[in-house]
């Protein structure tokens, strides 16, 4: 009886009560209109006297040259080869399709939630303070501190479900917990859902398959190793697909133009130290700054010190992140309308408005989306589209959290910088005085000279610092010019933000 083993992947052995045929490499399961493959063919009496060729099977004139010619160097009848080969070709047509199938099956999984998990789940989406609870969760999962940052990543996150995603760049120092940050809150998204890249070449990017990215979240560990998906990844942010023309070989060997296109919307994710290497990503993105901050520090290492002990229940943490994955299956792709949008505005103070406008409707919509269990359901007169709207409770709640954003949105100066100052300004506010030197800031923030050097001189420039000379000792001090500023734009953007919605409040009542 004649048996066909499979069990090597790069060796396959097909065997007849006269021939054995051994397949060398494996099979290629992709594109079924050839089956090219290595054969060594022999008799089972003399597995030393081997014919060995490279032959695509489907091609008729080549197979039967080929039987001709183990008819000739094996001494078999050609009718034997021929039912042999015959008979290979069919199993090995039919081992491709089995694969291609299973493949298809990996392609398509989905998780299928259980009644209890369900329930659960729908009783959180419907819950009051959703959006608290969800924090909450977040913070049980294990994602230390870090409070309003966590909570708008995994509403950027969840924006990859909508047609215009939100995304976002955790910038930090190095060694603060940027790709912490966004590979624990990435957990708390189903894996099917998540693509994370760590060093791609762009060419690669364009061979995804047309859908396999759509609604998908992508995860990029650190921006400076992945700079050649940039671009791509910035077309699909803004067009929602790429497309790139490339020549394949036709039939006869003839030059053929085929386009590869892949298809979006996606959500994308990214880390990187250097703020302004990056400009092209950060306009299209949501700015996050870690928390650097001595208090940050100690949560972190507190929860280190209970990890170790044994004192962190690990089981609570999988059970929170399990929970909010099982929230996110939940939430289906729903059309926003965002009744007020029109007269919301906002700050003047705020860099590259038009983008920045864009940013917050959209992540008022993310929010909405997110509690689309919790609205009713509306059908458009016209075309039959369902859709829920945005309430006055979404944009109040979106105004908190994006506060930070538009902060740094409205900043002169990089976020690195800014962190320097705000920090210069606590030193000097404890010893009540506005002067300082170099000597001894780098003494009371232990900051490199070199990196002094850099954050002095764009801070001379943009006329937040300004030089006194010392004439008796012949040296220099610095002086803060107005220990105020950053707080007052604060109080300008809350203000600002807080007066439309009051308006929209009193138009409501």
């Amino acid at each position: 009886m004649n048996t066909f083993n499979t069990s090597n992947p790069n060796h396959f052995v097909f065997t007849t009560e006269v021939l054995e045929v051994h397949i060398l490499g494996g099979l290629n399961i992709h594109g079924l209109d050839r089956m090219r493959v290595t054969l060594k063919v022999n008799c089972i009496e003399d597995e030393f006297h081997a014919l060995r060729h490279n032959i695509d099977l489907y091609n008729s004139n080549g197979v039967e040259k080929l039987v001709r010619k183990l008819a000739e160097f094996l001494k078999v009848g050609t009718s034997v080869i021929r039912r042999a080969l015959q008979e290979l070709i069919n199993k090995l047509e039919s081992y491709r399709i089995e694969l291609l199938a299973i493949e298809n099956e990996d392609e398509i999984f989905e998780y299928q939630l259980s009644k209890q998990e369900r329930r659960s789940a729908m009783n959180l989406l419907k819950s009051k303070d959703l959006l608290k609870k969800t924090n909450k969760l977040i913070g049980a999962s294990g994602v230390i501190g870090e409070k309003v940052n966590r909570l708008l990543m995994y509403l950027i996150f969840t924006s990859r479900k909508t047609s215009n995603p939100l995304h976002c760049i955790s910038f930090g120092s190095s060694g603060v917990g940027k790709t912490h940050l966004q590979s624990k809150v990435a957990e708390l998204i189903p894996e099917e859902d998540k693509v994370e890249i760590t060093v791609l070449s762009a060419n690669a990017f364009y061979y995804f398959k047309r859908h396999e990215l759509k609604n998908k979240l992508v995860l990029i560990e650190d921006l400076d190793g992945a700079e050649e998906v940039l671009y791509p990844l910035r077309e699909l942010q803004t067009k929602k697909r790429i497309t790139k023309s490339v020549v394949q070989k036709g039939i006869g060997g003839e030059g053929k133009t085929k386009n590869l296109t892949v298809e979006g919307p996606v959500s994308v994710a990214g880390c990187t130290t250097q703020e302004s290497l990056y400009e092209d990503n950060s306009n299209r993105s949501f700015l996050l700054y870690i928390d650097e901050s001595e208090a940050q520090d100690e949560r972190i290492m507190q929860y280190q010190r209970l990890a170790s002990a044994g004192k962190i229940n690990v089981q609570d943490e999988i059970d929170a992140r399990q929970m909010l994955c099982n929230v996110q299956r939940l939430l289906k792709p729903v059309r926003v309308i965002n009744p007020f949008a029109e007269y919301l505005s906002l700050p003047k103070s705020v860099f590259k408005p038009r983008r920045s406008n864009a940013h917050y409707l959209q992540f008022i919509e993310a929010i909405t989306f997110y509690h689309q269990h919790q609205r009713e359901s509306k059908f458009d007169a016209h075309t039959g589209e369902e859709y829920i709207e945005t309430t006055l409770k979404d944009i109040k709640q979106a105004n908190n959290l994006i506060k930070s954003v538009l902060l740094r949105k409205s900043d002169s100066l990089n976020g690195a910088t800014r962190n320097y100052l705000e920090a210069l300004k606590g030193h000097l506010a404890k010893k009540k005085d506005t002067l300082f030197s170099n000597r001894e800031i780098r003494k009371q923030l232990r900051i490199a000279e070199s990196t002094l050097r850099r954050y002095h001189q764009l801070l001379l420039r943009e006329g937040y610092i300004i030089k006194r000379n010392d004439i008796q000792s012949e040296s220099f001090t610095y002086e803060i010019v107005d220990a105020n500023e950053f707080r007052e734009l604060e109080n300008s953007i809350d203000k600002a933000l807080g007066v439309c919605l009051e308006t929209l409040e009193k138009q409501k009542s």
